[in-house]
């Protein structure tokens, strides 16, 4: 991990309690409870300086200090993830916060630099990601967030309906540069991070479930970068299955691209 001068905490908040899941984070992938997976990908980000998970749950604590990571207790009645990493941000010092949900499982750890290196240099107070949209899986999906943003890259809006509506188009398929998914993850100044939490909720937050719409209905501005890197979601438990495989089959391919560079280099 990077232990530069500008110090960038990700803060995973887990918490047991899900209408839909309970229990998410513990879920077993591949022999991992899913929050490993998530926490071992922040680690191995060479933009990061530190990683904790925040939770309200022993079970939880006790899986992440099994496999050697960090974690807090952050008990109490918080509205959202990006609330529990608020509290977070009280207690310890730094400058930057990414708050990484515990279900989004980057494939990649360049998912977070694609965020923290353009929002360092930018000078915003929230930043997030999108990606461009499959056509066949995600527009008519209410558990994918879409996002449209200006042509500065700053968010329109977020929604779980399909927007951008294309009007001419029948089927109303994702349009390649039109259509784009959010990612499950946020980058704070500190300053704007406690503004946020101070914040009440907003109708629009609260009519999607998207915290995100809080910021824009108070005037604050979210910069949105664009990654190519692909990352996987869990949402109910009818997804484990496809994900622990997707899993197992992109660290199949890691693991013969590095045997194939040790190769070449004998």
């Amino acid at each position: 991990m990077n232990k530069g001068s500008r110090s960038v905490t990700v803060v995973i908040p887990a918490r047991y309690g899900s209408s839909r899941f309970p229990g998410k984070p513990l879920v077993e992938l591949n022999g991992k409870p899913m929050i490993q997976h998530v926490y071992e990908r922040a680690v191995a980000c060479r933009a990061v300086s530190d990683v904790l998970v925040a939770t309200d749950d022993e079970r939880i604590k006790y899986a992440v200090e099994r496999f050697g990571g960090r974690v807090i207790m952050v008990t109490g009645d918080y509205r959202t993830g990006t609330d529990r990493v608020a509290a977070v941000a009280r207690i310890f010092a730094g400058e930057y916060f990414l708050d990484l949900q515990g279900d989004e499982i980057p494939l990649n750890s360049e998912l977070l630099t694609d965020l923290i290196e353009p929002f360092l240099e930018s000078g915003v107070g929230i930043g997030t990601l999108k990606r461009v949209m499959d056509p066949k899986e995600d527009l008519h999906n209410s558990a994918v967030v879409k996002v449209v943003t200006d042509v500065r890259g700053d968010a329109l809006y977020f929604s779980r309906a399909p927007i951008p509506c294309v009007r001419d188009s029948p089927g109303m398929e994702a349009i390649g540069g039109l259509h784009y998914i959010h990612l499950g993850l946020y980058i704070y100044t500190k300053e704007t991070l406690l503004r946020f939490a101070g914040l009440p909720t907003s109708r629009l937050e609260d009519a999607e479930k998207l915290e995100q719409l809080r910021a824009l209905d108070h005037g604050i501005p979210i910069r949105v970068w664009e990654t190519k890197h692909a990352s996987l979601r869990v949402d109910r438990p009818e997804d484990v299955s496809d994900v622990a495989e997707r899993l197992q089959q992109y660290e199949g391919v890691r693991r013969e691209l590095q045997n194939s560079r040790v190769f070449f280099k004998r």
